[in-house]
């Protein structure tokens, strides 16, 4: 098996991931015909290789190495849990994940995909069973969520070490129970949802009420909408 997802090593040298200040995402240098980018991150960037189409890679930038020992030693406690992707090693700058089909819950509001109440219940399922094994279920947002089956998955788990709770996952569902049903099976237009996350990003959290968020977002969208 290892000798199977070895292959990507010679494409992945055509490519650097580049990382920047200020929790920007990553820039992406080069170019390999076989290498796909599936996803971009502050640390890293996902890709699929053609030739090993059950991988996913996710590739560190220099200045994030050492985050790629401490994400595989996360995957490493949650190992059996079908709610997370599987880790089946590293390489020198990436680890080699499962992977993953499905639409995240983010592209499910952008294409009017109803997200059913099934897939809430698998990530709150997921949380408790991130912390029976002493770790700490932060950063799940609407793009570290797949709708897979009619089923909830959860990707990313590098924050799983840092303390605190960041309460994306308690707005979410709130916003799914209040708010959802207004909006299941509409085409969000993108800029709204930019808008939003762009607003949620710059909250005062200690004066955020979820209420009057919800308000501000219903008179973004509903306005629109007449």
């Amino acid at each position: 098996m290892i000798a199977d997802w070895k292959q990507v090593e010679e494409a992945l040298r055509d490519i650097e991931v580049i990382g920047h200040e200020h929790n920007k995402p990553v820039s992406v240098i080069g170019f390999s015909e076989d290498l796909r980018c599936i996803g971009i991150g502050t640390d890293a960037a996902v890709f699929y290789y053609l030739h090993t189409p059950n991988y996913a890679y996710k590739v560190y930038s220099s200045q994030a190495l050492e985050k790629k020992e401490v994400e595989a030693g996360i995957y490493e406690r949650l190992k059996g849990s079908q709610y997370f992707p599987k880790c089946y090693g590293a390489g020198p700058n990436y680890l080699v994940l499962s992977f993953e089909q499905g639409v995240t819950l983010y592209d499910c509001l952008l294409q009017g995909v109803r997200v059913p109440e099934q897939v809430i219940q698998d990530v709150e399922n997921a949380r408790e069973f991130v912390r029976s094994q002493g770790l700490n279920p932060r950063d799940i947002h609407l793009k570290n969520v797949l709708l897979q089956d009619g089923r909830g998955k959860v990707l990313d788990v590098s924050e799983y070490i840092k303390e605190g709770n960041d309460s994306r996952w308690e707005h979410l569902v709130w916003t799914y129970k209040h708010f959802y049903p207004l909006i299941s099976e509409v085409q969000v237009p993108l800029w709204i949802l930019e808008t939003i996350t762009n607003w949620y990003n710059r909250i005062d959290t200690a004066s955020f009420g979820i209420e009057d968020f919800s308000k501000r977002v219903s008179q973004l969208f509903l306005g629109k909408r007449k």
